[in-house]
């Protein structure tokens, strides 16, 4: 006969019940790819477990459609049973998720998706962010770009949240430091004809310009930028997203780029040199940043695991082990804020051939203003 004990102990020899909801598909696909390499590569770190468990995973294709967000999440949490949501790039998709998961009282890690309303007007106490706010990069671009002595600058990014949340951290570290955003110029998302913005940025001769795009769109730019002239004159900066995978693209247009993010090349912290060894190794591919938030994000969720003895049950001591974990990530160490956002450094990065190399660390520790959250 059984004991009373029993039930406890077989489902603590479960596996733990991991959601991957990201994209697999689509213009996202490569991104989705890395943070599940990312996540992955942590968990063989630890000999295929977390706090002594074995995992198990269930991917679901998010195909960065928000329409189908609250349903695919749904499935995960209420069919899979998933002890642990992780998800996912596209911030439209997050959000919906992100209040599923809340509904449920299920665990998400946001391994990307850097909408300021996740840690903002959305945060919980189940809710945890493993990348960034679109805030932060933007925010200490604006810093750099006054120091540098610009006193005047256009912006210029497709009229999306990410891009006007970008610009307005951007605006907010710049006009606090006395500069000037002369004209903020959107496009519709993803249209790439951007002569007659050149054409205008041209005729306004600002003391730099500021931009918030990524993928083929970005590469597209900075051609373009490069083509009409502008960056012989006109200093052009961004968010790290501009040159993250898309240098190869850009050629020669890119070479000497400035961005600002959590994460660079040749950082040279032994955290980084071995992630990096072992990512190159497994994958046959260069890590990147979105693989670095895979990692951290398997990490932070094994602190809290292990501080509940790997009990998925004891979600209030995982939260706490959590808010209160210091992640040894390969971007350097870095802490939690009160809404769950990483405290980090970000840094100044240059565009040499394929690499985004550090070169300065404008501000150190910087955390997210966190508007809106009542946590």
């Amino acid at each position: 006969m059984l004991s009373l004990g029993a039930p406890i102990a077989l489902a603590q020899d479960a596996p733990v019940r991991i959601g991957l909801m990201l994209p697999s598909t689509g213009t996202y696909a490569a991104l989705g790819a890395a943070i599940t390499n990312g996540f992955k590569q942590y968990v063989d770190e630890q000999g295929g477990m977390l706090a002594g468990r074995k995992v198990e995973y269930f991917a679901v294709d998010d195909e960065s459609d928000p329409a189908k967000a609250t349903e695919k999440a749904t499935r995960l949490i209420k069919r899979e049973r998933v002890d642990l949501l992780v998800g996912t790039v596209h911030s439209g998709v997050a959000l919906a998720m992100a209040r599923v998961a809340q509904n449920n009282k299920t665990l998400m890690i946001v391994p990307n998706a850097g909408a300021d309303e996740l840690t903002g007007p959305l945060c919980a106490p189940t809710l945890f962010r493993t990348s960034f706010s679109n805030w932060q990069p933007a925010y200490a671009m604006g810093k750099v770009a006054a120091e540098r002595g610009h006193k005047t600058v256009v912006t210029l990014t497709w009229k999306y949240a990410a891009g006007q949340q970008a610009i307005d951290g951007f605006k907010e570290a710049f006009e606090q430091a006395g500069g000037k955003v002369a004209k903020e110029m959107t496009l519709p998302f993803p249209n790439v004809e951007f002569q007659p913005f050149l054409t205008e940025i041209a005729a306004l001769k600002p003391d730099a310009v500021f931009v918030f795009f990524a993928g083929g769109g970005a590469a597209k730019f900075v051609r373009d930028y490069a083509a009409a002239g502008l960056n012989k004159s006109i200093p052009l900066y961004a968010p790290g997203f501009l040159t993250d995978g898309t240098l190869e693209a850009m050629g020669e247009a890119g070479e000497g780029l400035l961005t600002t993010l959590h994460y660079a090349d040749g950082l040279d912290n032994d955290k980084d040199v071995a992630f990096r060894r072992t990512y190159a190794q497994t994958y046959k591919l260069k890590p990147d940043v979105y693989a670095v938030q895979g990692y951290d994000a398997a990490q932070l969720y094994h602190a809290g695991l292990s501080a509940a003895g790997g009990d998925v049950r004891k979600q209030d001591v995982i939260i706490k082990a959590m808010e209160n974990a210091t992640v040894d990530s390969p971007r350097g160490p870095f802490t939690l804020s009160k809404a769950h956002n990483p405290v980090q450094n970000i840094y100044l990065r240059e565009a040499r051939g394929v690499d985004n190399k550090v070169i300065a660390t404008p501000i150190e520790a910087l955390a997210d203003p966190a508007r809106g959250c009542n946590m």
